[in-house]
Protein backbone atom coordinates (compact mmCIF):
# COMPACT_ATOMS: atom_id res chain seq x y z
CA UNK A 1 0.00 0.00 0.00
CA UNK A 2 1.97 3.26 -0.52
CA UNK A 3 1.74 6.38 1.67
CA UNK A 4 -0.52 8.02 0.43
CA UNK A 5 -3.18 5.45 0.92
CA UNK A 6 -2.08 4.38 4.31
CA UNK A 7 -2.05 8.08 5.68
CA UNK A 8 -5.76 8.33 3.88
CA UNK A 9 -7.05 4.92 5.56
CA UNK A 10 -5.32 6.20 8.86
CA UNK A 11 -7.23 9.45 8.65
CA UNK A 12 -10.27 7.66 7.80
CA UNK A 13 -10.12 5.92 10.77
CA UNK A 14 -9.31 8.34 13.28
CA UNK A 15 -12.37 10.43 12.26
CA UNK A 16 -14.39 6.81 12.33
CA UNK A 17 -13.29 6.65 16.21
CA UNK A 18 -13.92 10.40 16.68
CA UNK A 19 -17.53 10.29 15.69
CA UNK A 20 -18.10 7.56 18.11
CA UNK A 21 -20.36 8.92 21.43
CA UNK A 22 -18.72 8.39 24.23
CA UNK A 23 -19.50 5.90 26.37
CA UNK A 24 -19.74 5.83 30.32
CA UNK A 25 -19.72 3.32 32.74
CA UNK A 26 -21.07 3.34 35.64
CA UNK A 27 -18.48 3.38 39.10
CA UNK A 28 -20.87 1.88 41.50
CA UNK A 29 -24.25 -0.20 41.22
CA UNK A 30 -26.80 -0.68 44.44
CA UNK A 31 -28.56 -3.59 44.86
CA UNK A 32 -31.94 -2.26 46.75
CA UNK A 33 -33.82 -5.98 46.24
CA UNK A 34 -34.73 -6.73 49.55
CA UNK A 35 -32.92 -10.57 51.04
CA UNK A 36 -34.61 -13.09 52.21
CA UNK A 37 -36.23 -13.65 55.10
CA UNK A 38 -34.37 -16.90 55.47
CA UNK A 39 -31.93 -19.40 53.61
CA UNK A 40 -28.71 -18.05 51.72
CA UNK A 41 -27.93 -14.59 52.63
CA UNK A 42 -26.21 -12.40 49.28
CA UNK A 43 -22.66 -12.10 50.84
CA UNK A 44 -22.41 -8.78 53.53
CA UNK A 45 -18.78 -6.39 52.83
CA UNK A 46 -17.09 -7.22 55.89
CA UNK A 47 -14.57 -4.19 56.31
CA UNK A 48 -11.18 -4.92 58.13
CA UNK A 49 -10.02 -2.74 60.76
CA UNK A 50 -7.23 -3.50 62.09
CA UNK A 51 -6.59 -1.20 65.27
CA UNK A 52 -3.00 -1.94 66.87
CA UNK A 53 -3.83 -2.41 70.67
CA UNK A 54 -2.26 0.48 73.13
CA UNK A 55 0.28 -2.32 74.80
CA UNK A 56 1.57 -3.31 71.82
CA UNK A 57 2.44 0.16 70.28
CA UNK A 58 3.86 1.24 74.20
CA UNK A 59 5.88 -2.21 73.91
CA UNK A 60 7.16 -1.39 70.14
CA UNK A 61 8.01 2.05 71.26
CA UNK A 62 10.15 0.92 74.60
CA UNK A 63 11.84 -1.35 72.13
CA UNK A 64 12.98 1.40 69.39
CA UNK A 65 13.73 3.55 72.85
CA UNK A 66 15.82 0.58 74.42
CA UNK A 67 18.10 -0.55 71.18
CA UNK A 68 18.51 3.02 70.37
CA UNK A 69 20.11 4.00 74.08
CA UNK A 70 21.63 0.36 73.94
CA UNK A 71 23.15 0.95 70.82
CA UNK A 72 23.88 4.60 72.12
CA UNK A 73 26.25 2.83 75.32
CA UNK A 74 27.56 0.34 72.74
CA UNK A 75 29.46 3.24 71.13
CA UNK A 76 30.21 4.92 74.48
CA UNK A 77 32.11 1.61 75.67
CA UNK A 78 33.64 1.56 72.13
CA UNK A 79 34.90 5.15 72.08
CA UNK A 80 36.01 4.79 76.01
CA UNK A 81 37.58 1.26 74.95
CA UNK A 82 39.28 2.41 72.45
CA UNK A 83 40.89 5.24 74.72
CA UNK A 84 42.10 2.44 76.90
CA UNK A 85 43.71 0.57 74.24
CA UNK A 86 46.98 0.73 75.95
CA UNK A 87 45.80 -0.17 79.28
CA UNK A 88 47.97 0.03 82.34
CA UNK A 89 47.55 0.32 85.63
CA UNK A 90 46.99 4.00 85.94
CA UNK A 91 44.65 4.15 83.59
CA UNK A 92 42.88 1.37 85.21
CA UNK A 93 42.59 3.02 88.09
CA UNK A 94 41.74 6.48 86.71
CA UNK A 95 38.61 5.11 84.99
CA UNK A 96 37.36 2.56 88.52
CA UNK A 97 37.44 5.82 90.64
CA UNK A 98 34.72 7.77 89.51
CA UNK A 99 32.65 4.71 89.61
CA UNK A 100 34.38 3.61 93.09
CA UNK A 101 33.26 6.91 94.25
CA UNK A 102 29.80 7.01 93.30
CA UNK A 103 29.73 3.70 94.79
CA UNK A 104 30.40 5.00 98.41
CA UNK A 105 27.80 7.73 97.83
CA UNK A 106 25.34 5.59 97.03
CA UNK A 107 26.34 3.32 100.08
CA UNK A 108 26.37 6.66 102.42
CA UNK A 109 22.89 7.59 101.47
CA UNK A 110 21.48 4.06 101.15
CA UNK A 111 22.51 3.42 104.80
CA UNK A 112 21.38 7.02 106.04
CA UNK A 113 18.05 6.12 104.49
CA UNK A 114 17.88 3.23 106.48
CA UNK A 115 18.61 4.38 109.82
CA UNK A 116 16.30 7.45 109.54
CA UNK A 117 13.71 4.68 108.53
CA UNK A 118 14.11 2.53 111.40
CA UNK A 119 14.02 5.40 113.60
CA UNK A 120 10.81 6.10 112.96
CA UNK A 121 9.09 2.80 114.26
CA UNK A 122 6.30 5.05 116.61
CA UNK A 123 3.34 1.91 116.56
CA UNK A 124 0.40 3.63 118.19
CA UNK A 125 -2.76 1.43 118.42
CA UNK A 126 -5.96 2.91 119.43
CA UNK A 127 -9.50 0.74 119.69
CA UNK A 128 -9.75 -3.13 119.88
CA UNK A 129 -7.27 -5.20 118.32
CA UNK A 130 -9.35 -8.57 117.15
CA UNK A 131 -7.64 -11.87 115.56
CA UNK A 132 -9.39 -13.68 112.94
CA UNK A 133 -8.11 -17.38 112.17
CA UNK A 134 -10.52 -18.44 109.58
CA UNK A 135 -8.63 -18.61 106.30
CA UNK A 136 -10.60 -19.04 103.04
CA UNK A 137 -8.54 -20.43 99.98
CA UNK A 138 -9.68 -19.83 96.38
CA UNK A 139 -7.44 -21.80 93.70
CA UNK A 140 -8.10 -20.84 89.92
CA UNK A 141 -6.24 -22.99 87.44
CA UNK A 142 -6.49 -22.20 83.79
CA UNK A 143 -4.15 -23.90 81.30
CA UNK A 144 -0.25 -23.63 83.08
CA UNK A 145 -1.26 -21.01 85.44
CA UNK A 146 -2.91 -21.16 88.43
CA UNK A 147 -4.08 -18.32 90.69
CA UNK A 148 -4.55 -18.64 94.50
CA UNK A 149 -6.02 -16.10 96.72
CA UNK A 150 -6.23 -16.22 100.53
CA UNK A 151 -9.09 -14.67 102.02
CA UNK A 152 -8.84 -13.85 105.94
CA UNK A 153 -12.14 -13.31 107.54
Amino acid sequence: MPESEAAAEARRLIDEWASRPVQHHPTAWRDDTPPPAYGTAPPVPQPDHRIVPAWAAGIAVASIGVGAGVTGIGCGAWLVLQGLASVTLTSVLLVTAPFAGLAMVATAVAGAVGRIRAAVTTHIYEGPVTHHTEITNTSHQQGWFTRTRNDIS
